[in-house]
């Protein structure tokens, strides 16, 4: 008999502190506003709070495409998650301290491990992971790929070369490949003699490219080239052409946690949790 009273009490515990940690995060309520409301004291909240359980991903066996990345929350602190842009649910997260392939590796082998079958994936174009899904069509997210430019090149570029350049990685999404291949080889044709123009050091023997940060911006292009447009190699995967799905989420996390600042990190992880969850 009593063991049945412990375990109602118990199951009591948990429902509370679940609601109350839904009040605490997606209603932005402090601790000091749910004790009044509760009738309880701030130190009743906090304790009963932290009785809450992490939240588990939605996992649903089968085919499915994903876009894996990850956000940080200051230096050593990240979480990295995999979406389905298509359920639009997160299906894998995990807490990192650094971004590295086997991590990513690791999110891989635990979707697969629960009858995930991964048919495709938009990444943001770090290179190892594009090697980790090499027997899966990979799309690079062309919004990243334009901000890689944008960074090399500034907004606004001094000269004419680098303004072509830009504008033509702005219209991405609105070209396919064989459009984007042959603007990009025209704009390399007529530029290729200034690309190539160097600037000596004073002994006249040691030398660099006067145009480097260009070369750059360019040479991203080149090489990511063939990623860029699988989404429509690929239409019966629905692949997105960008991550926006997963890094609008990261901002809606990070917009409600901004609320609770100075938590631990096993609150924090709690408070992630409930928000991927949903």
């Amino acid at each position: 008999m009593n063991c049945g009273k412990q375990f109602v009490s118990r199951s009591r515990k948990k429902s509370t502190a679940n609601h109350l940690l839904v009040h605490y995060v997606f209603h932005r309520q402090t601790a000091l506003q749910l004790a009044k409301q509760y009738g309880k004291s701030e130190r009743w909240v906090r304790d009963t709070l932290v009785q809450a359980r992490p939240a588990a991903p939605s996992v649903v066996p089968g085919k499915t495409v994903i876009i894996p990345d990850v956000t940080f929350f200051g230096r050593d602190y990240g979480i990295l998650v995999c979406r389905d842009p298509h359920r639009k649910k997160n299906i894998y997260w995990c807490e990192v301290t650094r971004e590295t392939i086997a991590e990513y590796h690791k999110a891989r082998f635990a979707l697969e491990a629960q009858g995930v079958i991964i048919t495709g994936v938009t990444i943001d174009g770090k290179r190892g992971v594009r090697h980790l899904f090499s027997d899966v069509p990979v799309q690079i997210c062309q919004f990243h790929q334009a901000k890689v430019v944008t960074k090399y090149l500034t907004r606004k570029p001094k000269l004419p070369a680098g303004q072509e350049l830009r504008q033509l990685t702005l219209q991405l999404k609105h070209m396919n490949e064989q459009l984007f291949t042959a603007l990009l080889n025209d704009w390399h044709l007529k530029w290729g003699d200034f690309l190539k123009e160097r600037t000596y050091a004073e002994d006249g023997k040691h030398w660099a490219y006067t145009h480097r940060r260009t070369r750059a911006a360019y040479r991203s292009l080149k090489t990511n080239l063939p990623y860029l447009f699988t989404y429509q190699k690929y239409p019966e995967l629905k692949l997105p052409n960008t991550t926006n799905s997963a890094d609008g989420y990261f901002n809606t996390l990070k917009d409600l946690l901004r609320t609770h600042r100075g938590m631990s990190k096993a609150k924090r992880y709690l408070l992630i949790s409930k928000i991927l969850a949903r």
